[in-house]
């Protein structure tokens, strides 16, 4: 971990960090999931997986911290600092993420999809 400490993120570190912030998203919502969700449903259903302040780490994984209200997520290879730290993720870009990372559609988008 020590070398980690200095690692940047790359593109695949953000993509885990955020599976790893929102893991029970596809088990508590998988129906909706399927069947699509609004930019409301989708962002309340962060809001409940995120809970109100949160976070996780370990051995070879980076540091995480969350913050549900906010739709805000953390993360880095080093002890993060919610405070003085800019989220990785936030508001419309952690819906947008979770819309790519988990494949859910928007009902109310009238564009077919070319990932289905």
């Amino acid at each position: 971990m020590a070398d980690d400490i200095n690692r940047s993120l790359t593109e695949a570190d953000k993509v885990m960090i955020f599976k790893l912030a929102t893991a029970s998203l596809p088990r508590r919502y998988s129906q909706a999931i399927k069947t699509g969700m609004s930019d409301e449903e989708l962002a309340t259903a962060l809001q409940k997986v995120l809970g109100i302040f949160g976070g996780s780490g370990g051995p070879g994984r980076p540091l995480i911290s969350f913050a549900g209200p906010s739709l805000r997520i953390w993360g880095g290879w080093h002890i993060v600092n919610h405070v003085q730290e800019k989220p990785l993720f936030t508001g419309s870009a952690t819906i947008a993420m979770a819309r790519a990372v988990y494949k859910i559609s928007d009902p109310k988008d009238g564009q077919l999809s070319l990932f289905q």
